[in-house]
């Protein structure tokens, strides 16, 4: 059971005291509280676990202070969509607003190499109005002997580059929980000049301890990936263990499923699942076209198969597009087979408007025939 109150609940009156003394004398529940403080108001949830049954919604729902009461109807409590909660949820960070009626675009490196190569791309992404970008630090990899990534060693300088051309969020994956503090010490020896969103690499979806480390952590949101071989479900309880910690700025990334049923694409493109996430989480979703089709092979009219892919999940209402590109794809240290060129960077943006455009059409016209009240 969630217990939402009402925006900027004074935590110091007798009404917030009493409601919570009367949660604490719940039998065999357990109280988890969490606040969100926004630019605007404060939020505040009380989640309580353990025999809910026979508790009486009604009643609670009529204490002072308290706005609503939903029932939990899924694995995923905090993150979850559950019955009788249909509310719009996003989360800001850096000046940057991420949602499920959002749009970001992070176009950049997969893998760092060179500062030029870091400065060109941020310069392509400031000239095209875009303040998102991905830039690889730390890179798992399959072989043992193939580059790993330039680690914290390459942090000054993107970070620095990132603040000289107005890029607000740096998509970046960790692999080990003292990333996040090599990361943080970076932003600010540097002066915070942009955020950082920590992503959760498909690898790693079910790397349980680091997943609970970047949940204890409030500093950065977290972008996770689905697991290349498991289920959906699986993975939404894999991003249900950062929330579960107290972080809840998540946002889920479906990047395609290993398996030779997607021949000759990289993975199995899984981009009809955008509106079921959508359906089961507040989660804004991301899609990586990039590392599902895995090439820059194109249609006999000449445009790209991640592009293809890209819109197909931005027409089902994706919330976030996470691309590689290099300004040199053969001399990329990874994945630059299937890197996009700078000269594809304005036309891929302009195809993914495109998309985006056409997404709102189709809302707008379900709304036309289906008046919902």
């Amino acid at each position: 059971m969630i217990i939402i109150l009402k925006p900027d609940s004074d935590k110091g009156s007798t009404e917030y005291t009493n409601l919570v003394e009367y949660l604490d004398s719940l039998p065999n529940i357990t109280i988890r509280m969490h606040e969100e403080i926004g630019e605007h108001q404060r939020l505040t949830e009380f989640y309580l676990v353990g025999d809910t049954l026979p508790l009486d919604d009604s009643y609670i729902g009529n204490l002072p202070l308290v706005e609503r009461v939903v029932r939990v109807s899924r694995e995923y409590r905090v993150l979850g969509r559950h019955k009788e909660d249909s509310r719009a949820s996003y989360f800001d960070y850096n000046g940057v607003r991420f949602g499920q009626d959002e749009f970001n675009i992070f176009a950049g490196l997969c893998a760092v190499d060179t500062r030029e190569h870091v400065e060109i791309m941020m310069r392509a992404l400031n000239e095209l109005g875009l303040n998102c970008t991905r830039m690889g630090a730390y890179k798992p990899r399959t072989n043992p002997y193939s580059f790993q990534g330039y680690g914290k060693g390459c942090l000054p300088y993107v970070f620095e580059l990132a603040g000289k051309y107005g890029i607000k969020v740096i998509a970046m994956e960790i692999t080990h929980d003292i990333h996040i503090d090599e990361i943080s010490e970076a932003l600010e020896s540097s002066g915070n000049p942009t955020g950082v969103m920590l992503q959760i690499g498909t690898r790693n979806t079910q790397n349980f301890e680091l997943l609970k480390a970047v949940g204890r952590q409030r500093k950065f949101p977290v972008l996770i990936k689905r697991g290349f071989g498991i289920t959906l479900e699986e993975s939404l309880n894999a991003a249900e263990y950062l929330a579960s910690e107290g972080n809840h700025n998540v946002a889920f990334c479906l990047r395609g499923m290993k398996t030779n049923m997607g021949d000759p694409h990289r993975n199995l493109v899984d981009f009809a699942h955008v509106p079921v996430v959508k359906r089961f989480t507040h989660m804004p979703v991301c899609i990586d076209p990039s590392h599902s089709v895995g090439s820059r092979d194109y249609d006999p009219d000449g445009i790209l198969d991640v592009m293809h892919a890209a819109a197909q999940g931005v027409i089902a209402g994706a919330n976030m597009v996470l691309a590689d590109f290099h300004p040199a794809p053969t001399k990329a240290l990874v994945d630059g087979p299937q890197a996009l060129m700078m000269n594809e960077l304005e036309w891929f943006i302009e195809d993914l408007k495109l998309a985006r455009e056409t997404y709102l059409k189709r809302v707008a016209l379900h709304d036309k025939y289906f008046v919902t009240t």
